[in-house]
């Protein structure tokens, strides 16, 4: 039938065989994804190539917030003075060695970017918010265009005004 990315559910997708070979985004999709869920810490969405149901990819989307002086000036300069400003965090993205060079990690960032989008309609978001776990995965994130925060390299956003308009330029 084709792939497919789709709401994690701990009891339907297959997980055990995942392996990205970083140990925390192996471990947390066999161990912890469906405590996050329950908990509603963090939702959790796999990409599977139906009808199997084994993790091929996945990514992790929750709220988040972010100090304005942590921002680029020129994005900055146009929000409100709070403190804290929402966001959506991007906080894991992991695609199965298997998979790698298929392009899987883009597809999944495009699907959680449009995800976050559309949620900013009804609960407002200014920008995707990233954490990379190091430099190869945050040029990863500054070819679409993220940003990195000031004082964390590592720790990198895209405004919903790009987004947007990588959406529609992809028109999806």
């Amino acid at each position: 039938m084709g792939f497919k990315i789709e709401l994690f559910e701990s009891r339907r997708h297959s997980r055990s065989g995942f392996c990205c070979g970083i140990d925390s985004l192996d471990s947390y999709v066999s161990k912890q994804a469906s405590q996050d869920l329950k908990r509603r810490v963090s939702t959790v969405f796999v990409l599977i190539n139906e009808p199997e149901t084994n993790v091929l990819a996945y990514y992790t989307l929750s709220s988040y917030t972010v100090e304005v002086k942590a921002l680029n000036e020129d994005f900055a300069k146009n929000l409100p003075r709070y403190p804290l400003l929402p966001a959506t965090l991007l906080g894991r993205l992991a695609v199965d060695n298997k998979y790698k060079g298929n392009r899987f990690g883009e597809l999944l960032l495009v699907d959680a970017l449009k995800k976050s989008l559309d949620v900013s309609l009804q609960i407002a978001s200014l920008a995707v918010v990233a954490e990379s776990l190091d430099e190869k995965a945050s040029g990863f994130y500054l070819k679409y265009g993220f940003q990195q925060f000031k004082q964390d390299p590592l720790k990198l956003y895209l405004p919903m005004k790009s987004i947007a308009k990588l959406c529609a330029k992809l028109s999806i």
